[in-house]
């Protein structure tokens, strides 16, 4: 038997979700199982769909050879051990930090989470690493929380990444996101001449075959929404020109600016996926001249809604803005 605490950071979830991330070793069947038969709250039996509450008991009638077998994969303190065995060199920049949020301005060739091939160096750990070495972030002490980013950016591209310090503020950052309370605004640089504001709309189709997106007039799909607002003309080469624009992100898609724009005949400088033919000269110049060989994007600016200032957690954010500075790279090519 194995009594456990519902803290803070445990508040709030399903107690499915809950077993789930502290028996990571189980399968969905043996989890529903074992609510039925070897669980308790408070001394309780409860349903999957039970909401746990700070200062509550858990308590789990398993023997220590089943309960080694099922937390075997994080460890006895579940998402709390999964700590990197090696920490990963602290690339980010940090924006913001309070107690409940981190804002970060993420690399250029950094994945925001792992993957098959990159395990350890991605911005994800390299976060948990930073909140730990700060004493922000105990993994000891937590059963399921740990650290995590709201949002994500491609590897390529740069910029702002929002991480919740704690479980509530994570959660609250992810409905923020859904129900379009932050605006996220990029940077980039795209081919030819855009004179005027762009209010880009339709569906979005992802192609696995090519790993690459499409933009459809038709209701199949997921809807998209896209801003481009222009702002300088620059030349580039002999008689090559593109255009500084900032985007407005209004659906949160992926590879949607790039699909968008390449849509309307002017992909982002470096995008060879999106590329068009009269994008051709212009990417050979921008890989020949400044070694750009994929899309130039960056996130450069959040910004938190008047009614955000309703939350019990985050309320003090409602109307704020945050920066992240360009990168050298986009800087240089704009001097170029």
């Amino acid at each position: 038997m194995r009594e456990i605490p519902i803290t803070t950071n445990d508040a709030g979830r399903r107690l499915d979700r809950f077993l789930r991330k502290y028996l990571p070793g189980a399968s969905l069947s043996e989890i529903y199982r074992i609510i039925r038969k070897d669980v308790k709250v408070d001394a309780k039996r409860r349903n999957e769909s039970y909401i746990l509450n700070e200062g509550e008991v858990l308590t789990l009638y398993l023997s220590d050879e089943v309960f080694e077998k099922l937390t075997r994969s994080k460890g006895a303190f579940g998402a709390g051990s999964g700590t990197t065995a090696a920490k990963a060199k602290r690339t980010f920049r940090i924006i913001y930090e309070d107690d409940e949020v981190l804002i970060v301005s993420k690399p250029f060739g950094l994945l925001t989470h792992g993957d098959s091939h990159e395990k350890k160096d991605h911005l994800a750990n390299q976060v948990k690493d930073y909140l730990i070495a700060s004493g922000a972030y105990d993994p000891r002490s937590e059963k399921v929380f740990a650290p995590a980013p709201v949002n994500r950016l491609d590897r390529n591209t740069t910029g702002i990444v929002l991480f919740g310090k704690t479980a509530a503020s994570t959660r609250e950052l992810t409905r923020m996101i859904r129900d379009d309370e932050i605006s996220k605004f990029y940077m980039t640089i795209a081919c030819g001449v855009i004179k005027e504001d762009l209010h880009l709309g339709g569906s979005l189709v992802k192609d696995s075959a090519s790993n690459k997106v499409k933009i459809l007039d038709g209701s199949d799909g997921k809807k998209v929404e896209t801003i481009v607002r222009p702002l300088k003309v620059l030349n580039f080469g002999s008689g090559l020109k593109a255009t500084l624009c900032e985007v407005e992100l209004v659906t949160g898609r992926s590879h949607q600016i790039r699909a968008h724009l390449a849509s309307t005949g002017h992909p982002l400088i470096g995008d060879s996926k999106y590329a068009v033919p009269g994008a051709v000269p212009v990417n050979r110049y921008v890989r020949e001249r400044f070694g750009l060989s994929t899309q130039l994007l960056h996130a450069c600016r959040i910004g938190f809604s008047d009614s955000v200032s309703g939350s019990e957690v985050l309320g003090y954010l409602g109307g704020k803005a945050f920066e992240a500075p360009a990168p050298a790279r986009f800087n240089e090519i704009l001097k170029g």
